[in-house]
């Protein structure tokens, strides 16, 4: 009986850590503080990482890893032109659908950087929804989610990653959204890839209504793209790809990222804008985002918002 007892603990322990494996809790948080984290936590799904997984089994009871905040790597800024649509082979052809189609492209050639093709960034999809499938076994009936097929998603980001020392190694980050206009939903996946391998997926999820009621909004969960571990914190590797990502509403124009000593304009993507650039030099502020109309005014500034992490912790 007690032997029982003791897996259920171990199970409950388990689903607990795999949910919070991307997730830092300071010890207490003034209103705004806490109204922003409610918000983050309702839109928050999944997170976890491959290496967190692995050590579920030895870690003690309120145990887990610090977030894993890599974002970068070196390239230029800017991809040649692809397809839209990417198929690829699969590795049992089946006689009735030999071939099953990828992920579709992004609105501009320029959201895939550092040379990566959609094909290879649909390839990256494809196997973080699989270790997704696998590591959903783990969760009870109850908690277990399905993300659905690479087919279902529009790529709008792929990019060089840098390691650190959370989570060491290089590798890709591939960015993926799926709206759902009959719920009407939207959900947004950072994949993690290393040595041709999903490490770790990155899942929000939310209503197509922008949580902080303004035009424009920076993606809560995205800081792994612009920011490594807080344990490297003062010690970054430079240079560094970072990139912003976040919801527009239609009537934004234009929306630019300032991070370091450079400006980059965002490109805008059915409802989302992605900026990307190189940093040079350490950092203590956030990127400042800003969102103009048609007419060159300002619509939106991150200083200005309430809800948005000024600064990197």
């Amino acid at each position: 009986m007690g032997n029982e007892h003791g897996k259920d603990f171990e199970a409950q322990v388990r689903e607990l850590m795999a949910e919070d494996a991307y997730t830092i809790r300071p010890s207490a948080a003034p209103y705004p503080t806490i109204r922003h984290r409610g918000v983050r936590e309702r839109r928050r799904r999944v997170a976890a990482t491959g290496a967190i997984l692995v050590a579920l089994a030895a870690a003690p009871v309120g145990a887990y890893a610090v977030s894993g905040n890599g974002g970068g790597g070196n390239g230029s800024d800017t991809a040649a032109p692809v397809p839209s649509v990417s198929a690829s082979q699969e590795s049992t052809p089946n006689p009735v659908q030999s071939r099953r189609v990828g992920a579709t492209g992004p609105a501009t050639p320029g959201q895939l950087l550092d040379g990566i093709t959609l094909a290879q960034a649909s390839d990256g999809l494809e196997k973080c929804l699989a270790y997704d499938r696998e590591n959903q076994k783990q969760r009870t009936p109850a908690t277990r989610t399905d993300l659905g097929d690479a087919a279902g998603y529009r790529i709008i980001l792929a990019q060089n990653s840098t390691g650190d020392s959370n989570a060491p190694g290089d590798g890709i980050y591939v960015v993926a959204v799926k709206t759902q206009t009959e719920q009407p939903q939207v959900t947004r996946l950072i994949c993690s890839i290393k040595d041709g391998q999903a490490q770790g997926l990155n899942t929000s999820g939310g209503g197509l209504e922008l949580d902080n009621g303004g035009p424009v909004m920076p993606d809560m969960n995205g800081g792994k793209l612009y920011q490594q571990s807080i344990i490297d914190k003062g010690n970054w590797k430079l240079p560094f790809r970072w990139s912003v990502i976040g919801q527009v509403e239609p009537s934004v124009a234009k929306v630019t990222v300032s991070y370091g000593d450079a400006t980059s304009e965002a490109a805008l993507d059915d409802g989302w804008f992605v900026a990307s650039g190189t940093l040079n030099e350490q950092v203590t502020l956030a990127p400042h985002v800003k969102g103009y109309d048609d007419t060159g005014k300002v619509v939106y500034d991150s200083d200005d918002d309430t809800m948005y992490e000024k600064t990197l912790p």
